[in-house]
């Protein structure tokens, strides 16, 4: 029997609108079609696919208002390709990590979910802490290399290397 996973898009709906944000806009807009590659092979497989995203004060659970609320002309491909379907999951998280004081630990198990697929921005802070609260969680943990984006290559790679190795994480383009 196959182990159970499930795809974890995390910070999809972002404004960008920071300090280096212009980058890491360009950085995502790169792996864009990746994103797209996995969550048509989470479909194609039965995996549930979990959007965690940060709240920007708005609070609820609803992710067209997160997407009205972040969506510019900058970054409306990348929202309007990434919009959840009815069968996908979306929860708001407080801080970096999609584990830290969300459902999505319940929802995990209640999913009878044994490895993580992580994909999302940026590397180097809210994929690299969800990483590590998947790992210290016992999931088996997989985050393509070219499925997360960060500010810098060398951000996004630095974070990577500590996933891969600190983590046991597989980090293997899609």
């Amino acid at each position: 029997m196959s182990e159970k996973k499930a795809v974890l898009f995390i910070d999809v709906f972002n404004t960008f609108d920071f300090p280096g944000g212009d980058k890491l806009l360009e950085n995502t807009k790169e792996i864009l079609p990746n994103w797209e590659k996995l969550r048509n092979k989470a479909k194609e497989n039965s995996w549930p696919v979990i959007y965690v995203n940060d709240h920007y004060g708005i609070w609820q659970d609803n992710f067209k208002k997160i997407a009205d609320h972040t969506r510019s002309d900058d970054n409306k491909e990348i929202i309007d390709k990434m919009m959840p379907s009815e069968d996908d999951y979306f929860l708001l998280k407080p801080k970096h990590s999609a584990f830290f004081q969300t459902s999505l630990p319940s929802l995990l198990k209640e999913l009878d979910c044994e490895r993580v697929i992580l994909a999302g921005v940026a590397g180097n802070i809210c994929v690299i802490f969800s990483a590590n609260d998947a790992h210290m969680r016992e999931f088996k943990l997989d985050v393509p290399r070219n499925c997360v984006a960060s500010n810098t290559k060398k951000e996004n790679d630095d974070a990577l290397r500590v996933i891969e190795s600190t983590l046991n994480a597989q980090t293997d383009p899609l």
